[in-house]
């Protein structure tokens, strides 16, 4: 299993690769880990795929999500399925509102809240954003991509395309 999860911020990515994971040992990487410096400036791309590249080479079985196009393209080459989770931008700000506190990504609950509006915000101009986060390119992505590929326009969507994570609910 070699899959890419793409998306937008909200979408379901992280869940739906947990569901698919399920209790196997499959490698999951979040692209937001390896895009991001500790002092929250973006890693310079060239630095962002060398560390793609070596998850990637480093693990048999793994799953790569995020709404990042350009590391999207640069793992695609490697990857046996693409999954574009499309359930539209309502969709992802209420996921966006319930999700639970990341304490990987943020050291308090609090600190999260503070940047639930402009996260929501960010997540709300996903249709009209011309870069690599927007929809016009991940549909690009999504569409040039020629292996064997799946676009969700539901939640309903996720759990038909994941027969495991339907009988685990």
């Amino acid at each position: 299993m070699k899959i890419v999860l793409l998306g937008n911020a909200g979408a379901g990515k992280s869940t739906l690769a947990k569901q698919l994971m399920g209790d196997r040992a499959i490698a999951l990487l979040s692209l937001d880990d390896i895009a991001w410096n500790p002092d929250v400036q973006r890693k310079p791309l060239d630095e962002s795929i060398t560390l793609l590249e070596a998850f990637i080479h480093q693990h048999e079985q793994w799953i790569i999500e995020g709404c990042y196009g350009d590391l999207v393209e640069a793992a695609l080459p490697h990857c046996d399925e693409l999954r574009f989770l499309n359930p539209g931008v309502e969709v992802c700000v209420a996921h966006c509102r319930q999700r639970p506190w990341e304490p990987d990504k943020f050291a308090t609950p609090e600190e999260q809240d503070a940047l639930l509006n402009g996260l929501i915000d960010w997540v709300k101009d996903y249709a009209s954003r011309a870069d690599e986060f927007g929809l016009q390119r991940h549909r690009q992505i999504f569409d040039r991509f020629t292996g064997q590929k799946q676009e969700y326009r539901t939640v309903a969507d996720y759990d038909r395309a994941n027969p495991i994570a339907s009988k685990v609910i």
